[in-house]
């Protein structure tokens, strides 16, 4: 069995602004290297359960990338990932967004699920360590920016 990916972080605002960065703004901060076409016009993480997590190029076509399972804003979302790969092959991502009563926001991210990607599981775990690495000062910066 593949253990679950966790990073946890801070940062310096409240659980709603934090929920907000990640969700509504997520188009403002994903870095553009880290999506199927390398160049969207648009990033889009849909409200609610159901909700789809796609990117849409100029010339209008869409690559999904995910599924919203969970939204508990501003302290819980869940989400299916399976960006640049089918559906069936989803992990889960599970990020909880804890305040500290007053200014500061503890993010934990729980990405689990590796599998079901059978031989592939802990070289797309270690692959995806190094992508949360990556993707997260984008999101850190983008939250500074509208504290």
């Amino acid at each position: 069995m593949t253990n679950p990916l966790r990073v946890t972080f801070d940062v310096d605002c409240p659980p709603d602004h934090a929920f907000t960065v990640w969700t509504s703004k997520l188009g403002t901060w994903w870095p553009r290297d880290h999506t199927v076409s390398g160049e969207p016009e648009e990033i889009v993480l849909e409200n609610g359960p159901g909700g789809r997590i796609y990117e849409r190029t100029a010339g209008g076509e869409q690559h999904d990338w995910g599924e919203v399972t969970v939204w508990e804003p501003p302290h819980r979302l869940s989400y299916l990932w399976h960006i640049g790969r089918k559906r069936e092959t989803a992990t889960e991502v599970e990020i909880s967004f804890v305040g500290d009563g007053a200014t500061r926001t503890r993010i934990e991210i729980v990405h689990s699920g590796w599998d079901k990607l059978g031989d592939e599981a802990a070289a797309r775990r270690d692959q995806n360590r190094g992508g949360w690495d990556a993707v997260l000062p984008h999101y850190v910066a983008a939250v500074g920016e509208g504290a």
